[in-house]
């Protein structure tokens, strides 16, 4: 393959990788003049490649949407996910419309692998154990649409179910899509209330034509991973406590899922902020925290973890031997 061809590729794949380039930039990935860029970019135009140049005070390029399909550039790693990917999407994913379209898509993908790579996504394939989907699947063209104004900065609209039934109409600056426990959430700004939500997907039905267009706002709390996580860790919760712990907070959060708050109390123990459903259930796991722990309060816990420990109690009998022991 010649030196051109082989820059042609490069430049193409860069493209693929982010949305605007600077003239400059490219250059110095490249290793070539600002000149040379230019020349490549005419030729990608040439081939059919809709690169848009961008104005500015050292311009750059963007790779634009065409009328057909362009080429796509894959690395071996890259390949490989696209298809367990697709392959997961086929048979078990959340998202509904796009079983068959994976298949076509992994049948084309997989005639055109080279043999190292196929060895790679058989071997993963071997050992995945497909699973039924358990939560709620949620549809394609609903998740697009989000995700297209999430990127347009156009306000949602949408009616809404809250988890107990009731139905709001909302209005709401689209942020960031997340997938968590075979569920799709949207969190975003709302705008009737003036803060952060996080939103089930599927108990949205959104309206049309979207709201105007809005200026993007920071990471909630600067750290959107940790807001979205305490989000959906107590969003459910139907029942909720605190609940003093004999044990460093190191201990206790490695225990509970992410995003749940605990407060240190010195070296040697804690306050978490814990729910569950039920107060049963939440008596069940703070007995998996694997330390002493206390509770004056709500009564509703405190009587399921008084029946709980007589429960408990009268499972091993007095005089059960244990280890040779008796007791």
């Amino acid at each position: 393959m010649s030196d051109t061809a082989q820059r042609l590729l490069r430049l193409l794949s860069l493209l693929q990788t982010r949305r605007d380039w600077t003239g400059p930039e490219l250059a110095e990935r490249l290793g070539v003049s600002a000149r040379t860029v230019r020349n490549d970019v005419e030729r990608l135009r040439g081939l059919g490649y809709p690169v848009h140049g961008i104005r500015g005070v050292t311009g750059g390029y963007r790779l634009g949407a065409g009328a057909e399909l362009p080429p796509l550039l894959l690395d071996d790693d890259e390949a490989v996910a696209v298809a367990v990917g697709l392959r997961v999407g086929a048979t078990q994913g959340a998202i509904t419309g796009i079983e068959e379209a994976a298949l076509r898509a992994l049948t084309k993908l997989e005639q055109m692998l080279p043999s190292r790579i196929r060895r790679r996504v058989n071997g993963l394939r071997a050992y995945l154990v497909p699973l039924p989907h358990a939560g709620p699947r949620v549809d394609a063209d609903t998740l697009i649409a989000i995700a297209a104004a999430s990127r347009g900065r156009e306000r949602l609209r949408f009616d809404y179910a809250g988890h107990d039934g009731s139905a709001s109409h909302r209005e709401v600056e689209p942020h960031r899509l997340a997938h968590s426990r075979g569920r799709w959430y949207l969190v975003g700004w709302d705008v009737a209330k003036s803060g952060w939500r996080t939103f089930r997907i599927d108990r949205l039905r959104l309206r049309t034509p979207n709201g105007p267009r809005f200026t993007p706002r920071e990471d909630p709390g600067g750290d959107l991973v940790g807001h979205v996580a305490t989000g959906l860790a107590t969003a459910t919760w139907q029942f909720r406590a605190r609940v003093t712990v004999r044990a460093p907070a190191e201990h206790v959060r490695a225990r509970l899922p992410s995003g749940i708050r605990v407060e240190p109390l010195g070296d040697d123990a804690c306050v978490a902020e814990v729910g569950s459903d039920t107060p049963q259930m939440l008596a069940c796991y703070l007995g998996m925290l694997d330390a002493d722990f206390k509770v004056t309060e709500p009564p509703e816990l405190v009587a399921a973890i008084r029946a709980l420990a007589d429960r408990y109690r009268q499972a091993v009998p007095e005089g059960t031997a244990f280890g040779g022991e008796r007791r």
